[in-house]
This record gives structure tokens, C-alpha cells and sequence, in this order.
């Protein structure tokens, strides 16, 4: 982690007294920088592309513990904390679902229009019969009607 900061830096700021403020030594740093990447940081891209298909299998629902088991079902071997990690870094979110609201309230003393037309739309000339709904939506503000 040290190093990798080194690493982006170095363009910017000498070497060694990086090194010295991080509490590491210059050789130390460039040692890591000759050693061919880990079989580990060499799967993060390909994993990060599986998490990533499975995010939008499961249509952005699934927390880490269910994504790593759909990923285990398609033949993908990872841990949770893994891809917990992962998920972090791509900014992955599962959409949380919202409770229910009633929009109506039947348990009332007002008065009750009546059915008129008790269900029998065929009229015989225009403008016969009217009617109409109100549609909710649900918004971050707030009902929309």
C-alpha cells in the first residue's frame, strides 16, 4: 500500500524522502517494483469484471454474502470479504427495497360515490360516460399525483 503510494507520487516528489516519511526503505521500494505482480493482483480485473456481470444477473439486488454465492454457483471461487473489498472499490450498491405505502384509506365514515355504471362501459352514443383515476408515483420528494 506504502509502495503503490511511492508509485504514484514519484513523478512528482524524489524517492527517498517518500520513503523516509512512510517508514520504508528506498530499497524495499524498488525491490517491489522489479517483482512481477501477484497471481492475486493478476485476477483482481478479471474478478472485478465477474462481480460485475453478476451485479447485473441479479439485477443489483444481492449484498456481498449472495453475490459471492451466485458467483460460487457459476463456477467462480472467491471469499466474501473479497468480494465485499471489491464491490467497495467499483462502487457497487444493491438497490434496498422500499416498504410499502398505503395510498388509500378504505376505513372512512365519508360518503362513498356510487357506481353507476356497475361495470357496464357500452354506451350508445359519446360523452354518456365519464370516469377516472388518480395515479400515484413515487418519488424521492414524495408521493407525485
Amino acid at each position: 500500500m506504502k509502495y503503490g503510494v511511492i508509485e504514484q507520487m514519484r513523478q512528482d516528489y524524489p524517492v527517498p524522502p517518500m520513503c523516509r516519511l512512510l517508514g520504508v526503505s528506498t530499497s524495499g521500494y524498488y525491490a517491489w517494483r522489479k517483482r512481477p505482480p501477484s497471481s492475486r493482483t493478476q485476477q483482481e480485473p478479471r474478478l472485478e469484471a465477474e462481480i460485475l456481470a453478476a451485479h447485473q444477473r441479479t439485477r443489483e439486488t444481492f449484498g456481498a454474502e449472495r453475490l459471492q454465492k451466485d458467483l460460487t454457483e457459476h463456477g467462480v471461487q472467491v471469499g466474501v470479504h473479497r468480494v465485499k473489498r471489491l464491490r467497495r472499490q467499483l462502487g457497487l450498491r444493491c438497490k434496498q427495497k422500499r416498504k410499502f405505502k398505503a395510498t388509500t384509506n378504505s376505513k372512512h365514515d365519508l360518503p362513498v360515490a356510487p357506481n353507476q355504471l356497475n361495470q357496464d362501459f357500452s354506451v350508445s352514443a359519446p360523452n354518456q360516460a365519464w370516469c377516472g383515476d388518480i395515479t400515484y408515483i413515487a418519488t424521492d420528494e414524495g408521493w407525485l399525483y
